[in-house]
């Protein structure tokens, strides 16, 4: 294990919330300022209202490197894990040899939707709190998925100004190593990987087990994941998605998707040896998403009692935006997502439903974790897909017509929390912790690229 990596580790400075998009991009600045010799700060593009993307380039190695955080604006571990890797690498010309990369570093791939995401940045971080201040964008307004793509009948070709920074230094530089800097909300950590790369396993899992946080050993986020080794996935794309649409939806996949593919898929096409990692940190944990003894529910059972409890909560969603549809005077970006949200979910949930009932995997008892992910953290997200809601009323200014659906939310919401509280035996997670898996599996994963041999 290397030494200037594992003390760049440890090293991590103490964070307790989260920087603000302008305390992010006054960092840049600074450290610009301070090292104008080995720092060079472009702007790569700019966001859909109009904000600078920036990006920095530090040192001149032989390979190439593009991080950047905040492809969902609501994941920001990785803009922490950013700004200190920036620091670092400036500073220390033995860690910039040891990897020897030339690095291209995007804080902030999302920038307007890192400012709806401030509400909670500074704490308390309490679910509650955060799905009153949680903002993601609708898919085809995500930086991570409307990269171009031609697969089949898919043709998605309208990528948004954010993507298109991404585009542009993946054209340009080719990079060898992609860090896509996701993290989850909760559950445990898990990992997608772009190849078999058993070197990375103990290492992904000292880590974790190092800052005492558990696997995700519940369900997969998704069920064409495809398993690589123990909470680690092959990094899923959009072809993969097709597909499995292709077999258990009744429609046109390309109906359903109605967004692009992600990095790796649009980077590969420009270097085939490429590695994309993505290390999914939650904010909070149970002990019971890394339980993997035998319950007496079947799997299949408590999957589809997932799905349908979805499918109900998205009924409702929708009876309640048709209600509230007529009374809305401004289409904002809070709106644009729970439209897209509405009408793209339940057709997915129709082809899961399908793989659901025929799948083999689903023929047997269910864990403890997967128990726990199937009822309990389910409905943490369905808290947040509310949150939203409550965040497209609450941007109508002054509409009193809304005010009491507005009430009756909030008090939804609360009563969602307070559930949730009583069932939960969770724990917030130090952000300094987040910070070190991301960082230590982003490192040597890094280094692995550096010194692997291709046939």
């Amino acid at each position: 294990m290397s030494d200037i990596l594992f003390k760049t580790i440890e090293e991590v400075p103490n964070y307790s919330t989260f920087m603000t998009l302008d305390e992010l991009n006054e960092s840049t600045m600074k450290l610009a300022n301070e090292f104008p010799d080995t720092v060079k700060i472009f702007r790569a593009g700019e966001s859909r209202e109009g904000r600078p993307i920036y990006g920095i380039k530090i040192g001149s190695g032989n390979k190439f490197a593009l991080l950047f955080g905040c492809p969902h604006p609501n994941e920001p571990v990785g803009t922490l894990v950013l700004d200190y890797l920036s620091w670092k690498l400036a500073e220390n010309e033995e860690l910039r040899k040891e990897l020897d990369y030339t690095w291209i570093i995007v804080k902030v791939a999302d920038p307007d939707g890192l400012k709806l995401n401030e509400g909670w940045l500074k704490g308390p971080f309490t679910p509650l709190n955060y799905a009153m201040n949680y903002y993601r964008p609708a898919g085809n307004k995500q930086v991570e998925w409307t990269f171009p793509i031609k697969y089949k009948t898919l043709n998605f070709n309208d990528p948004i100004p954010e993507t298109k920074a991404l585009m542009n230094i993946i054209e340009n530089y080719r990079p060898d190593f992609i860090y896509s800097l996701h993290n989850a909300g909760f559950g445990g950590v898990y990992y997608y990987l772009s190849e078999h790369a058993p070197l990375l396993y103990p290492l992904f899992y000292y880590f974790v087990e190092r800052e005492n946080i558990p696997l995700s050993l519940g369900e997969p986020e998704v069920p064409w994941a495809r398993p690589l080794a123990k909470a680690i996935y092959h990094m899923v794309s959009t072809p993969e998605y097709y597909d499995y649409l292709e077999k258990h939806a009744d429609k046109d996949p390309a109906e359903i998707i109605k967004s692009g593919t992600d990095s790796y898929d649009y980077a590969r096409r420009f270097n085939p040896n490429v590695l994309e990692l993505v290390t999914e940190v939650p904010y909070y944990y149970d002990p019971r998403i890394e339980d993997t003894s035998s319950t007496d529910i079947l799997r299949r059972k408590a999957v589809l009692d997932n799905i349908a409890e979805n499918r109900r909560y998205y009924q409702k969603l929708s009876k309640l935006y048709e209600k509230v549809k007529g009374s809305l005077k401004s289409y904002n970006k809070f709106r644009e997502a729970i439209e897209y949200f509405l009408k793209v979910v339940p057709e997915s949930l129709k082809a899961e439903e399908k793989w659901a009932k025929t799948a083999k995997e689903l023929e047997r008892p269910a864990t403890v974790a997967e128990v726990f992910d199937n009822y309990q953290v389910s409905e943490f997200y369905r808290l947040l897909v509310l949150g939203l809601f409550y965040r497209m009323l609450k941007a109508e200014k002054s509409n009193n017509a809304l005010t009491l659906v507005i009430e009756e939310i909030e008090n939804e919401m609360r009563g969602r929390a307070e559930k949730l509280e009583r069932e939960l035996n969770y724990e917030v997670i130090p952000v300094r912790k987040l910070v070190k898996i991301q960082l230590a599996a982003g490192l040597y994963s890094a280094l692995y690229v550096s010194i692997r041999e291709r046939p």
